[in-house]
């Protein structure tokens, strides 16, 4: 059996073993040349296994270079072993991040006819456009941004794009004319996509498999929540104040959310995290930091290179988009669910308004029935995700599976339609206003189950690269979210509100039930 020769220490080839505290001392004897000695020769040993001395590194000699890794399963400098508060505050962070975005999308809806008044804008479309042009932002910008995450890790990504996002936003607040406004609002729209795509990477990082459902429950549930509050305080905003104060207010709060992240986001991307610890050993060995020859992490090569990490990181969406079945499907139906839930977003104001004749800061409160189906589901589905999981993992003889996230896929497709038939013939027959405030409660309902079941399945499925596949669903379900408002006047107005609905609620069911 090859061996390896350290001063008086003989390692075999298998067994880990103890070594004197002097690490940096053994790093160097490993690394230099040896000669023979009467206990062996030291040769190139793959996969021998020792412990360093300085702290205990969990080291291994691959092909003459070291791999370095976390210190054991209890190493606490993993983010998988952080305590509870501390994992906590990096998802809350990206959670809230998420919030303001969608507080951002919404806050506009019930201000449209506003903008539109002082700009003069008559087209139906463009007003529209006003809202969703936000949207067609996070198509485009999670293709850059998660890539951007997997290489200069989650958290000085999420934070500039977030300051990009600040920028522009306050700029929409300032806008001379339409055009500057639809421009403003879409760069706005880039930066603001970049927690839906980190914040997924950011519970991989932090949150072992058994934790991530309820995780994600409690994680989405402020953004989604900004669904319903965007619009009630777009509304009163509208009717008291300035329309350009639904762009400022929310740019107040992303300001005190971005101080909050330079107190409590830290980095959590586990090879970035690796790569500095790497870095640190050979600052102390004299060894260059782009030489990966002697010390390394097990995630980078001796080909690593920014520019080849970046297409191939960009390249990636596209490519589990094309190549994987699974998230064309999924990607197809969540991007049909967020395109309803932006549909109602814009068309709640015009049934209200023109339907029952409500003033526009009443009408903005029905958006709270959003809420009450957002919060309904969660508690359902933050019950019964990991606990399913569990008993599914235990049928399976101890292995869990990613499709073990899917069960609650089905409450969401039968919620959605039944929402979308209630919600459409009750304003088509000027029912009660209460018959569509609980069909929109019930498409929210949905909309959730459908929304945390497949994010959640993706983030496990995916692992590392979950960024990618949530930049991916992203992509898809944007397009929908920005196309389906423009084309919802002309559905409506051509069929009305009931027949419009049980189009929708049947492309739900054709849709739904095969994912």
């Amino acid at each position: 059996m090859a061996s390896l020769t350290t001063g008086d220490h003989h390692i075999d080839g298998g067994t880990p073993q103890p070594l004197p505290r002097s690490s940096l001392a053994l790093i160097v004897s490993i690394l230099e040349p040896r000669p023979p000695s009467s206990q062996g020769v030291v040769l190139s040993i793959k996969e021998l296994s020792v412990k360093t001395l300085e702290d205990g590194k969990a080291v291994k000699i691959e092909n003459d270079a070291i791999i370095v890794d976390w210190n054991g399963h209890d190493d606490p400098q993993n983010p998988m072993n952080w305590s509870f508060k501390r994992k906590w505050a990096a998802t809350a962070t990206a959670s809230a991040f998420c919030f303001i975005s969608v507080i951002s999308s919404t806050i506009v809806a019930p201000a449209a006819s506003q903008v539109a008044k002082e700009f003069g804008i008559t087209n139906a479309v463009v007003i529209a456009m006003t809202t969703s042009i936000f949207l067609l932002g996070y198509a485009l910008g999670p293709l850059v941004i998660a890539p951007l995450s997997e290489i200069y890790g989650r958290s000085p990504v999420l934070q500039i794009a977030k300051l990009f996002y600040l920028v522009w936003n306050i700029a929409c607040g300032f806008a001379k004319s339409e055009n500057q406004l639809l421009a403003f609002r879409f760069l706005a729209g880039i930066g603001g996509s970049a927690p839906f795509v980190v914040g997924g990477g950011v519970i991989v990082d932090c949150w072992r498999t058994e934790e991530r459902g309820k995780v994600v429950a409690w994680y989405t549930l402020a953004p989604l929540l900004g669904d319903a509050i965007g619009p009630v305080a777009g509304a009163w905003i509208a009717e008291r104040a300035s329309w350009r104060w639904v762009f400022w207010s929310p740019s107040i709060a992303d300001g005190l959310v971005q101080v909050f992240a330079l107190l409590f986001l830290r980095e959590t991307f586990a090879p970035l995290l690796l790569e500095r610890k790497a870095n640190r050993m050979k600052k102390e060995l004299g060894i260059p930091e782009n030489d990966q020859n002697k010390i390394r992490t097990a995630y980078q090569s001796q080909e690593r290179h920014w520019k080849r990490i970046f297409l191939k990181a960009i390249s990636r969406p596209f490519t589990m988009l094309f190549r994987e079945p699974i998230v064309q499907l999924l990607g197809l139906y969540m991007a049909f669910v967020f395109g309803i839930i932006n549909l109602m977003l814009t068309t709640i104001p015009t049934i209200l308004q023109d339907t029952y004749h409500f003033s526009i800061g009443i009408a903005g409160l029905h958006y709270i029935s959003l809420g009450v189906g957002y919060i309904f589901a969660t508690q359902i589905s933050s019950r019964i995700t990991d606990r399913l999981y569990v008993y599914l993992q235990r049928r399976n003889g101890g292995m869990g599976e990613p499709e073990f996230r899917l069960p609650t896929l089905v409450l969401g497709t039968i919620c959605l339609p039944v929402g979308l038939l209630l919600t459409g013939w009750a304003a088509q027959l000027a029912a009660s206003w209460i018959l569509p405030d609980i069909g929109v409660a019930l498409i929210a309902a949905g909309y959730i189950f459908n929304y945390q079941s497949i994010q959640t399945y993706l983030i496990d499925a995916f692992s590392i690269y979950s960024a990618s596949a949530l930049a991916a669903i992203t992509c898809l379900r944007s397009l929908t979210s920005f196309g389906f408002p423009l084309f919802a006047p002309s559905m409506y107005k051509a069929l009305g509100y009931g027949k419009g609905a049980t189009i929708l609620a049947v492309a739900a069911i054709i849709l739904g039930c095969p994912a």
